[in-house]
């Protein structure tokens, strides 16, 4: 197989393409480096191409590694032949490599295999060939009776025979391959309650089917969940007459003396060796399947909230609520640092509200806060309520809004938030976490594990190695996109960008702190084990403003320093005009103007062949001289600001809402209306038009208009729809 071809040929780009890029990843390049830097090399394919290709670049490796090893392990049994090589070679798949390689593969003691041991092969093949019209089978099994090798009767040697020749059909690859289609096209996944009389969340499943190829992803996960929490039982479901019928048309060869005893034979393989490996292969699919769109799904979302716009240049007061132990608050000024932090206790038993708006007034006017942060956990309601009100009371301009708290105490127990903030309890750590999650949610968000912020859909079911690779994937793209302030960015953020791990992110923290504020990219090579590899790596996604060197504050490699300083001097531009924060869209008035054609295009070609750098770099410079650095977290929903309050009793049915969408599942999407409990848009209540799933819609983050369809109170269910 020529990998590069078959890339070129599944992702519809050119081989150079393809070749280029597989180059760019053999060299150590990062995905996040190879999209935003090398765009002339790739033919610009995007990060999510890239990503792809990789993914696949890898299984197709590893394909043709196996395929080798299969081959080499056959030959040295002496049964390779070249027609076998030469279908293991043209497989597309591992599984038609596994399954060409099981009838060679060193099995467990086995009935066929004892079978083989007292000398019965040339039995079933005489069986197997059908060749006698005549006779009866087990006067021809009588010539192999042989006592010392416990072939006592006829009987026992036929049975040998048909216990070889089952092996030989379960093991045969084309048969299973089309076994596993019928049964994928025909099976039901069928499931029943382990006690029938208990009233559990599976109720819906009791006693019901639906076929394998229709079933959804979230279903098939919840079907899983409630067999391993042993409220349910669950089984592949088909017809065994319409298998046998397919198998006994390719094994028996018309009317023979050997029929009836094959027949008898295939039923014993299907029951007894094909079906229940194939019921474990199609759970396998399903669960598989569904995994990697759960993990599609958690992906994208965990993308959008990372990607929320943050709060800047705002004094937060963070309220992380609580009842007993009352409510933790953190003073944050416009850069996230600690000011103050204290507890009020709004809520239930003290209820002590003056007391809370005494605290409130006072740090008002001390620190001249903006914004009031309130977690959306345990005795959230309540204290949004005491918060509301007394806003109402003052005459400050100030406005509050609910964060997700997922994920905010597992943070602030880490080890890595006892090392930021030694000095501070768990509770304060966590008020801190939620302020901050508004100022910069990217910043704040990559010191939890991905797993925990909360956003997916059965995330503790699933492949957790394909999980936390899937988010660590996120994670890194979205922190390369965005870029990191050299001199105020923590090692968790610093080790997400391209070229930097762990170790190296802290000795950046560590550098900065001995020979204080970065002034240039450049003394980044002056970080321990921070080589020249890891800077072409890196360096492009570091920020430094006001440094000695204007370009620092972009996103400009500093490869393209000389050719960005040769633009701006046959344009007109300086340095000084890049710190002021950029020329604006009179750039491209000025390259026009200096290299004259019919289209601005053929202009920006034109100044790519003087400089000696391809358009879409040069296109890229431009865009950063228009407006350095600028945040791509700019274009996302802004975050909903609330001065109102509603409780779930306030709700009634036909209320139009505004709100915000906290998570979007295979089946709907989950939207904050400003009560605790979130109300769920099913899928079919998204839109006028068909829906094929949620995300075509919707994502984490966007606010939206909603209707109330149904309130049930007793469940707290609350359904929407997005219908108008």
């Amino acid at each position: 197989m020529n990998i590069i071809e078959k890339l070129a040929s599944e992702f519809k780009v050119r081989t150079a393409q393809v070749e280029n890029t597989v180059n760019l990843i053999d060299e150590g390049n990062t995905i996040p480096f190879i999209a935003r830097y090398r765009k002339e090399v790739t033919g610009g394919l995007t990060d999510v191409v890239l990503r792809d290709m990789e993914e696949r670049l890898v299984y197709l490796r590893n394909l043709e590694d196996r395929k080798e090893e299969v081959i080499r392990l056959i030959d040295e049994q002496g049964k390779l032949t070249d027609e076998l090589k030469a279908e293991i070679e043209k497989a597309e798949v591992l599984q038609r490599v596994e399954d060409l390689y099981k009838p060679y593969k060193q099995k467990k003691a086995t009935r066929a295999s004892k079978a083989k041991e007292k000398g019965l092969e040339p039995l079933a093949m005489i069986f197997y060939a059908q060749q006698k019209k005549d006779g009866d089978p087990l006067a021809i099994a009588a010539d192999f009776i042989d006592p010392e090798k416990g072939v006592e009767t006829a009987e026992e040697a036929a049975q040998g025979a048909m216990d070889i020749i089952a092996e030989m059909i379960a093991d045969d690859a084309d048969l299973t391959k089309a076994i596993r289609e019928k049964t994928f096209d025909r099976g039901q996944i069928a499931t029943e309650a382990v006690d029938p009389e208990e009233k559990t969340v599976y109720d819906m499943y009791y006693g019901s089917s639906e076929a394998i190829c229709k079933m959804p992803n979230h279903r098939v996960l919840a079907v899983n969940r409630g067999e391993k929490e042993k409220k349910l039982k669950v089984k592949v479901a088909v017809d065994s007459d319409v298998i046998t019928g397919y198998i006994e048309k390719q094994v028996i060869r018309g009317k023979s003396i050997f029929e009836e005893l094959l027949r008898e034979t295939i039923a014993d393989a299907y029951k007894r060796l094909i079906a229940p490996s194939i019921e474990r292969e199609m759970r396998n699919i399903l669960t598989e399947r569904a995994e990697t769109d759960a993990v599609r799904v958690f992906a994208k979302n965990t993308e959008k909230l990372l990607m929320v716009p943050p709060v800047r240049g705002k004094k937060v007061i963070a309220i992380d609520p609580g009842y007993r132990t009352g409510c933790k608050v953190a003073v944050l000024d416009e850069t996230g640092r600690l000011r103050a932090f204290t507890t009020i206790y709004p809520t239930e038993p003290k209820k002590d509200v003056a007391g809370t708006e005494r605290v409130l007034t006072k740090i008002i006017e001390k620190y001249g806060c903006d914004v009031i942060v309130i977690g959306n956990g345990t005795a959230s309601r309540e204290t949004e309520e005491v918060v509301a009100d007394y806003l109402k009371k003052k005459d400050y301009d100030i406005q509050y809004t609910i964060v997700n708290e997922a994920g905010a105490s597992v943070y602030s127990a880490s080890k890595l938030a006892s090392e930021e903030y030694p000095d501070l309890d768990v509770t304060t750590r966590g008020a801190m976490s939620l302020g901050r999650r508004l100022q910069d949610p990217l910043a704040e968000l990559v010191k939890i594990d991905p797993k925990h912020i909360g956003v997916g859909q059965y995330q503790h079911d699933i492949n957790q190695k394909q999980l936390t690779g899937a988010l660590t994937t996120v994670v890194e793209d979205c922190v390369n996109r965005v870029g990191v302030d050299l001199n105020t960015a923590s090692p968790s953020l610093l080790s997400y960008i391209s070229g930097v791990n762990m170790g190296i992110a802290r000795n950046i923290v560590a550098y900065r702190e001995e020979h204080g504020r970065f002034q240039n990219r450049k003394e980044l090579m002056k970080v321990s084990k921070l080589g020249e590899k890891a800077f072409k790596q890196c360096a492009g996604f570091m920020r430094i403003t006001g440094g000695n060197e204007p370009l620092d504050s972009t996103s400009v490699h500093p490869e393209s320093y000389k050719a960005a300083e040769e633009m701006m001097e046959k344009i007109g531009i300086t340095k000084e005009d890049i710190a002021a924060g950029g020329v604006g869209e009179a750039i491209d008035e000025k390259i026009f103007q200096a290299y004259p054609a019919k289209k601005p295009s053929e202009s920006v070609k034109k100044m790519a062949q003087d400089l000696g750098i391809g358009e879409m770099t040069l296109s890229d410079i431009v865009a950063e001289m228009k407006k350095p650095a600028r945040d791509p977290r700019e274009d996302a929903p802004p975050v909903i600001f609330r001065n109102d309050v509603r409780s779930f009793e306030d709700l009634k049915v036909d209320m139009e809402l505004t709100g915000t969408v906290r998570n979007v599942v295979d089946f709907g999407a989950f939207v904050d209306i400003g009560v605790k409990q979130d109300g769920l848009v099913h899928v079919s209540q998204l839109s006028n038009k068909f829906v094929k799933h949620p995300m075509d819609v919707v994502s984490v983050g966007d606010t939206v208009k909603v209707k109330i369809i149904s309130i049930d109170p007793e469940k707290k269910k609350i359904g929407l729809t997005m219908k108008f």
